[in-house]
């Protein structure tokens, strides 16, 4: 009867490390992708804005950089956020990391020399999903030559830059 409970119990735990195994490896590509590329956002310092108070949604659904209004706001990551509608606002606080600037605003290919530079909004690209913005007109244009190896340079950086 004892090595029968005991053989039980062994094989519940199995179980559950085995779940919890599952568990982690997925998770891990989750936090890996979207981590180090949202967060440290930047903000207009006047009026506190993320994107200078630009729509992160009208990006994807418009293909254009367009100013957000006072009444369609929210809050996410202790920055506020416009939007020039209603739509783009419940769209994103729904899912924010699907639609925020990735590196925070910050231009990737200043990144992947070593850099924190500031992005402008109004220059603007969407490689792989994610919504990038630049330091210059020149930098978009290396950035769409390998958006790919651009960004794997930045997120090196970007660790040792924005440790916490």
């Amino acid at each position: 009867m004892l090595c029968e409970e005991m053989v039980k119990n062994v094989s519940s735990m199995k179980s559950i490390a085995a779940g919890v195994a599952i568990f982690l490896a997925l998770a891990a590509p989750v936090v890996a992708e979207t981590g180090p590329e949202n967060g440290h956002f930047l903000t207009d310092p006047t009026t506190g804005y993320a994107i200078d108070g630009y729509d992160p949604v009208a990006y994807y659904v418009d293909a254009a950089a367009r100013r957000g209004m006072g009444d369609h706001e929210t809050v996410w990551e202790d920055v506020a956020w416009r939007f020039v509608n209603e739509g783009n606002r419940s769209a994103f606080a729904a899912d924010p990391s699907v639609y925020a600037p990735r590196f925070g605003g910050r231009c990737p290919v200043m990144l992947a020399r070593g850099y924190a530079s500031e992005g402008d909004p109004r220059l603007w690209a969407i490689a792989g999903g994610g919504l990038y913005f630049f330091h210059t007109p020149e930098n978009r244009d290396a950035f769409l030559d390998d958006p790919d190896g651009t960004i794997a340079e930045a997120r090196k950086h970007w660790g040792r830059l924005f440790p916490y």
